[in-house]
């Protein structure tokens, strides 16, 4: 497997940071969320700490561990959507995850927030790290839930067959991982997450990355986002990355704890994520124009 080198790194890099289920691919049932993308002017409200009364609902789309509880969130109509995973960070899967859940599928998402602790959390800094030490010792297991996850999203009648996988701090590293050795999505956003510049290894990603990243951090620190971005060049994958100036690790997932600082990096970093995943996933209005031409051609 081709996983030490980068597990090594995200579980450096978390260190420093930071009811029923259904197992069906699609429920008629499922609560929906009513379709109300941001303007360029505004951030989903999860991240400005105004997320409301969850709209989801758990899910267990991991057959292999039981316990694996995710959140699905999906946007209201017929689709169909594209789709993303969102991957937690070193305490696991909590509300604010699943309040961007919602976030997401009001942009027209249907969104799963995984779960790669078998439904714990942690509530400080010793469970956290002893729940990613486990998750990070175990990257078979990771990767197995991750594409599990892809396997359900794409086994919906509302979603268009094209996924992305996203991820903050250890979800970060956890996204670029799953990019380098998941089963096919198309397309991988980090946000502070370990990285690595081996070119070699890097070709294995066959689509565009983004990365929102911090000039104040050390985990991922600039100098190591610079040769990322170089070894991406270098292979000619295209990507687009960016590094904030006066923020720090964690920023984003969390302006409302200083939104002078953190407002005007967190709308910019949000606007390009939502371009970068309408290139790379593509809207509702575009699949439905591409199922409409498919199938004049035929």
């Amino acid at each position: 497997m081709r996983f030490p080198t980068v597990l090594t790194c995200v579980l450096a890099i978390s260190l420093s940071a930071c009811n029923p289920a259904s197992d069906e691919p699609l429920v008629e049932s499922d609560p929906r969320v009513a379709f109300a993308p941001t303007s360029d002017s505004e951030m989903p409200p999860a991240i400005l700490g105004n997320g409301g009364e969850l709209e989801g609902v758990d899910v267990n789309y991991y057959d292999a561990d039981a316990a694996t509880t995710g959140y699905l969130a999906v946007p209201e109509g017929d689709g169909p959507f594209p789709a993303l995973i969102i991957i937690h960070e070193w305490n696991g899967l909590v509300d604010r995850v699943r309040q961007v859940a919602d976030d997401f599928a009001a942009e027209g998402y249907v969104t799963l927030a995984a779960d790669l602790y078998s439904g714990q959390t942690g509530s400080n800094r010793d469970e956290n790290i002893e729940l990613m030490s486990a998750a990070s010792g175990d990257m078979d297991t990771v990767v197995a839930n991750l594409n599990a996850a892809v396997a359900f999203l794409k086994g919906r009648d509302d979603v268009s067959g094209r996924v992305g996988a996203m991820g903050w701090c250890f979800g970060g590293g956890i996204a670029l991982s799953f990019g380098l050795d998941g089963d096919q999505h198309e397309a991988t956003a980090i946000f502070y997450g370990r990285l690595i510049d081996d070119p070699e290894r890097l070709q294995h990603i066959d689509h565009e990355v983004y990365g929102t990243f911090a000039r104040l951090d050390q985990g991922p620190a600039p100098e190591q986002v610079e040769a990322f971005e170089a070894a991406l060049n270098e292979i000619g994958i295209e990507n687009d990355l960016h590094i904030y100036d006066e923020v720090g690790h964690g920023f984003w997932l969390r302006i409302d704890q200083d939104m002078e600082t953190r407002a005007e990096p967190g709308q910019d970093a949000w606007n390009r994520l939502k371009a970068y995943l309408d290139r790379t996933l593509g809207s509702e209005e575009n699949n439905s124009e591409e199922s409409s031409a498919e199938a004049t051609t035929d």
